[in-house]
């Protein structure tokens, strides 16, 4: 079968690959449906490894080259025995995390937190790919109202909805977004039904700046043309946001965040950074601000489920490419790399 996998930063290639075996008991063999490229996957392109493990991972053993790709849809093609939560021709949204179920964290409900937290398409081959292999326990099957390029966005929005839930945003709260990629969009949405009062998105490309505007945002700030944190104590009467949420991973918008925050704010820190950032915690003591890391989810993909079926969030908008597998570096990452001001979301189809 055809598949993307990575060999080394700047190394992604479409190869011929085995195609996965009979699915060992309590795993499932997926078609795949639609595979968005997410940030994550763009990070590991340009700047790998840094979720990819040059060592036997201790849950799946797997190190090195891999295919990538973890934000998809698929169907139900083959069932390894024991797995009764799905049948033959199901269609689903895999949640990328395949985790112990016997650690601390995993019985607090917490498996994002696993000690030996392994995801789909970076400790073990994903779905760049015709066919992909995953532990049943990950799949959430998806109602005939939502697609499958809606199903493949699920993976995102689960990733917002987590961030709000850790801060967590409460009905009338004020909230700003930073950055408005496709997790800082989701997150704008998922505050919105939340019950956010007020949502600010802070972007400077033009073509995001758009949607953010069109998934409802109150007000969209470029930092190149404003004074972002004036402009948002000015629309809270002074104080800064109620909640702040940092969506990009760059060493200048953690700060950022934390500065957009009232005192006795809440900031939550979403991106993924390849270098570290600076900050007096002098500026935390004094105003007790709280800082929350978020990382992936623990179970809100039937949350996001119900807000796209139901009408509450409409994902599908985000879409701004669809492309062939063939085609996934030139059209996918180099794409994202070089004309980022007017893409969202790129999908995968093999």
């Amino acid at each position: 079968m055809k598949a993307a996998k990575w060999f080394a930063r700047k190394d992604v290639r479409v190869v011929d690959a085995p195609e996965p075996p009979s699915p060992p008991e309590g795993w499932v063999k997926l078609k795949v449906l639609a595979c968005g490229i997410c940030g994550s996957d763009l990070h590991e392109y340009l700047a790998g490894p840094i979720f990819i493990p040059m060592t036997a991972h201790p849950l799946t053993g797997h190190s090195g080259e891999v295919i990538l790709g973890h934000e998809f849809s698929g169907q139900v093609v083959e069932l390894g025995p024991g797995v009764t939560n799905v049948k033959v021709g199901d269609r689903v949204a895999p949640d990328a995390c395949q985790y112990c179920g016997k650690c601390y964290f995993c019985k607090r409900n917490q498996y994002n937190l696993c000690e030996s937290l392994a995801f789909t398409g970076l400790m073990t081959s994903g779905a760049f790919a015709e066919y992909v292999n995953v532990p049943a326990y990950t799949l959430y099957k998806l109602p005939d109202s939502v697609s499958n390029e809606a199903g493949a966005l699920m993976e995102p929005l689960a990733v917002g909805i987590h961030a709000i839930r850790q801060a967590p945003v409460l009905q009338g709260d004020s909230v700003v977004v930073v950055g408005a990629g496709t997790i800082g969009l989701v997150t704008l949405a998922a505050a919105r039904a939340a019950g956010a009062s007020m949502v600010f998105s802070v972007e400077k490309a033009r073509a995001r700046k758009e949607f953010a505007r069109k998934l409802g945002a109150t007000a969209v700030f470029d930092p190149s043309e404003v004074d972002v944190i004036a402009e948002v104590k000015k629309a809270t009467g002074g104080r800064g946001a109620d909640v702040s949420i940092e969506c990009i991973g760059h060493k200048a918008t953690a700060p950022l965040a934390i500065d957009l925050a009232r005192k006795g704010g809440t900031v939550v820190i979403v991106g993924i950074f390849e270098e570290p950032s600076e900050y007096n915690f002098f500026n935390i003591t004094a105003t007790e601000k709280k800082i929350i890391g978020s990382l992936a989810y623990a179970g809100e993909f039937d949350t996001a489920i119900h807000l796209v079926a139901d009408g509450r969030i409409n994902v599908e908008p985000l879409v701004t490419g669809r492309i062939k597998l063939d085609d996934i570096v030139k059209k996918g990452f180099e794409e994202l790399v070089n004309r980022k001001e007017e893409n969202i979301k790129i999908l995968v189809t093999p």
